[in-house]
């Protein structure tokens, strides 16, 4: 049975989802007790574990919610009838805005911290953004072929690599605690190198 299964939706769930959010950005997975959870959400503790069972559902739902709205706030924001520099440059800048903002970066690290215990996590967080977005571009990519502006064999090789050049330099320092933050002069470095190499291997 998937996590998902396990969580009961009500009345106040979107306002116990807020709650956990600010703890667990502030307190981190561990850090986050069910008390302050349920004083920040301004419920009890009944009916918070009315409907998450433990704290690890409840991380779980926050992280894959948070990347699920990226995700489509992406989708709606970008005009997918645009040339690939345009529309690859729309995907970096909002694919690296919420890698480097501080919700993603917690994320990621409370995953990575909990997927020994919780491998479910990592999937479900996954699953939420990342492979959405990761769709989204492949489907990008196959349309801006079929109209000759690319040349591309294989698509999902293609828009994992894409998103790999965009972190290219930036993401290493930013896990090993090298840089916390980066100006916009970083970034579109990054991205412009990212276009200019992706575009040389895959343009027409």
């Amino acid at each position: 049975m998937s996590a998902q299964a396990l969580v009961r939706k009500g009345r106040k769930f979107d306002q116990v989802l807020a709650g956990a959010r600010e703890v667990f950005l502030r307190d981190g997975f561990e850090g986050a007790s069910v008390d302050d959870i349920a004083r920040e959400a301004g419920v009890s503790k009944a009916t918070l574990y009315s409907y998450f069972p433990d704290k690890r559902l409840l991380f779980i739902e926050v992280a894959t919610a948070q990347c699920k709205r990226q995700a489509d706030e992406a989708m709606m924001t970008m005009d997918l009838s645009q040339p690939p520099r345009v529309v690859l440059r729309q995907a970096a800048k909002t694919f690296l805005g919420f890698i480097f903002s501080g919700m993603g970066q917690r994320i990621f690290r409370i995953c990575v911290a909990e997927s020994d215990r919780f491998p479910e996590l990592g999937c479900e967080f996954y699953k939420s953004g990342p492979m959405t977005m990761r769709k989204a571009l492949v489907d990008y990519l196959t349309a801006a072929r079929d109209r000759g502006e690319l040349r591309i064999d294989d698509m999902d090789l293609a828009a994992d690599q894409f998103a790999e050049l965009c972190k290219a330099d930036l993401w290493p320092r930013l896990l090993f605690g090298v840089q916390q933050d980066f100006s916009e002069a970083e970034i579109e470095r990054i991205v412009d190198g990212a276009l200019d190499t992706f575009m040389a291997r895959f343009g027409t």
